[in-house]
């Protein structure tokens, strides 16, 4: 085994490079972790929280990655015992007593102990001996229709517990479930095994205790008579925090069993027996109970000695639920022949040794040139080594995917409650940066909504109402990027200020002209001139952002078709290059004023723009948007034939944002317009 741990350091450097280094990854679970702190209290508030979890939480992003969301009702309250029904007050929640006396291991039947509060829990209870239980299969039914009436979600059907749907090219699994903090004493074996092995270290178990665990609708056994009631305890808060106690081997292994996984075990099989959650446990098992030097040059034993496990479980037709070992999640699913199936596949592997791997088109690419030359030799501390550049694009990448759309005022003033107090407190750098990007957008949704809900009597009420929202904007713009102060010219715009919209046009022009920004695509050498900067400073220096508009609110009157189409099918928000977005309101504002040559002008530069852009400032997922932009601008000088083509254009391109019923709408009005012309 003389050339196991050069090439473990070569497939844990190909690993860096493919999954993360340990700063991407901790840079993707702490723009998370932000994210979830600024949303407690507006959750709290709402009475409903959600939380992602999964491998995307986990802080892999892989391309084939689904997201897996798991929401719950505060004011269901679960019990696992009846004296503890005291600690409640029935006028605001309701009591669910989880029985397990006559339930397969790790499943418990929920009784009602009093009226339920909402019509939720009242459709899918039903009647047992005269006592309310809740019904797995009800609920299920219950949270695929709602999913099915919201027009953003296409293909919905039900998957186990979940409800999956389609949203764009993601798709999402959605459990709608019930939460408890009272462990029931099946789960007392996990805590004890911990504390005697001291894996979980004990802050974090201390943790998982506090944060509970929750139930999810689905039975053990669908032959079971007791099947319909049967809910099934769910530990993936638990097993989040777990895989975050991972060192960055540890993690690595993971993932490559995930890789080995998809691309040899799956590949050739219609439906597959072994999922991402065995490879999970294996991980948890291993870590917990062997002793293994996990390190980067023992990177294949360690993936060695979680495949055996693996095998082994087959073999014996066991596999120990991490959490109740009672629980064998190979019982009704993996058993015969299909069993006998599984394991001769795996076992023949297994007789490859580890030059199993090579059977990964992934994990061949990384070995070959290791294996071709033998003085072929990478340190592992490469597999970490990024630029500063890099860094700061995975950085600008995973806080600018975070969303708020579609909050109502309230909803977001507890934010910023949230957000003050959180002003109290050390973070990391990236946790701060996120912090500071999310107050920004905030206060520009609050802006708008206030701005599209408010009433004035008076003009010197409607006057001071303007100067506030211009003061808050600036300060959101003084806060996040400099394209953060287009909100402001949309503003200025939308009020009538059109040469000061001119005016800060010209300004944010300037600012995103300079070498060093980078949006869509980036330069590393011209970037190094600003890598001096603080975190803060780099973003607000050198980086650009979209505009993202809230479909449901007022922005500016000539996107409101869009706004409305892009809401009826199921969109939250329009998404507009911040370079387009200043070629745009220059046609606009020069128009409102009358200069007919600068707006001729910055029309003819908001089509070249668009005519002879790489990507740089364009994505092509947003260009059927701005395209439809251009179209209107063009019709609203007179140019029909130009606006006609402009319509056509973005009916072509790929529908990111679903505004083509607003697009055929414009192009039947504009061929009457023509037909008029030419009679």
């Amino acid at each position: 085994m003389d050339h196991i741990p050069r090439l473990s350091e070569v497939l844990y450097v190909g690993l860096c490079r493919k999954i993360g280094t340990p700063t991407e990854v901790a840079i993707r679970r702490d723009v998370m972790d932000m994210w979830e702190m600024i949303e407690k209290n507006k959750q709290i508030y709402t009475g409903t929280t959600y939380m992602f979890t999964g491998s995307y939480r986990e802080g892999f992003r892989f391309d084939s990655s689904d997201m897996d969301v798991m929401f719950w009702n505060h004011s269901h309250k679960m019990i696992s015992k009846v004296s503890q029904f005291s600690i409640y007050d029935t006028s605001k929640h309701t009591i669910i007593l989880m029985e397990d006396t006559d339930t397969p291991p790790g499943f418990v039947i929920l009784q009602l102990l009093t009226q339920p509060k909402d019509t939720y829990i009242t459709s899918a209870l039903v009647s047992l001996k005269g006592i309310g239980y809740l019904s797995n299969l009800l609920w299920r039914e219950n949270n695929l229709q709602i999913i099915r009436e919201y027009k953003g979600y296409h293909t919905v059907e039900s998957h186990g517990p979940c409800s999956t749907g389609c949203h764009g090219n993601i798709e999402i699994d959605l459990a709608f479930c019930l939460k408890s903090i009272h462990w029931t004493k099946i789960t007392s074996t996990w805590i004890e095994r911990s504390l005697n092995y001291n894996w979980p270290p004990a802050f974090v178990l201390n943790e998982i205790l506090k944060n509970g665990y929750h139930c999810v609708p689905i039975g053990n056994n669908i032959l079971s008579p007791f099947y319909e009631l049967e809910w099934r305890l769910s530990f993936s808060q638990a097993e989040q925090k777990l895989v975050c106690t991972m060192n960055h081997t540890q993690f690595l292994c993971y993932g490559l069993l995930k890789i080995f996984l998809k691309e040899v075990i799956k590949d050739s099989i219609d439906e597959p027996l072994l999922c991402s959650y065995h490879i999970k446990t294996t991980m948890f098992w291993i870590i917990q109970l062997e002793t293994i030097q996990w390190c980067p040059n023992n990177l294949l034993n360690c993936f060695w000695k979680c495949f055996k496990y693996l095998v082994h479980c087959v073999y014996r037709g066991v596999f120990p639920n991490f959490f109740i070992p009672q629980n064998n999640m190979f019982l009704n699913k993996i058993i015969g022949s299909a069993r006998g199936f599984l394991f001769e596949q795996l076992n023949q592997y297994y007789r490859m040794g580890v030059s199993c791997l090579l059977l990964s088109p992934t994990l061949r690419s990384i070995l070959e040139p290791a294996l071709r030359t033998p003085s072929f030799a990478v340190h592992f501390l490469e597999g970490h080594v990024k630029s500063d550049v890099e860094i700061d694009y995975h950085c600008r990448f995973e806080i600018f995917s975070l969303s708020f759309s579609n909050m109502t005022y309230q909803e977001m003033f507890t934010q910023l409650k949230s957000i003050e107090r959180l002003l109290q407190f050390l973070f990391s750098p990236c946790q701060t940066l996120t912090l500071q990007c999310c107050t920004a957008q905030i206060l520009i949704d609050m802006v708008f909504i206030a701005a599209h809900s408010s009433f004035c009597n008076t003009h010197k009420e409607m006057f001071a109402l303007e100067r506030t929202f211009c003061n808050i904007l600036k300060l959101a713009g003084s806060i996040g990027c400099d394209s953060d102060l287009l909100y402001l010219a949309l503003y200025y715009y939308r009020i009538g200020r059109y040469h000061g919209t001119i005016r800060l046009i010209h300004f944010i022009r300037k600012r995103l002209s300079q070498p060093f920004i980078f949006y869509n695509l980036r330069d590393e050498q011209r970037y190094k001139s600003v890598c001096r900067l603080s975190p803060s400073g780099r973003m607000k220096m050198a980086r650009a952002k979209d505009l993202v508009l809230n479909v449901g609110v007022l922005y500016i009157p000539e996107l409101l078709l869009e706004q409305q189409e892009a809401k009826n099918s199921g969109e939250l928000s329009l998404f507009i290059s911040p370079f387009l977005t200043l070629e745009w309101l220059s046609v606009l504002s020069y128009y409102r004023l009358g200069n007919r040559p600068q707006c001729q002008q910055s029309l003819s530069d908001l089509k070249t723009l668009l005519l002879y852009d790489d990507g740089r400032h364009i994505p092509t997922d947003h260009r059927d948007l701005a395209w439809q932009i251009l179209g209107i601008c063009q019709h609203l000088v007179g140019d029909l034939l130009g606006a006609l083509q402009s319509y056509q254009e973005s009916l072509k391109k790929e529908p990111c944002h679903r505004i083509q019923e607003a697009t055929e709408a414009r192009i039947k009005y504009t061929e009457m317009q023509l037909h008029r012309h030419i009679l």
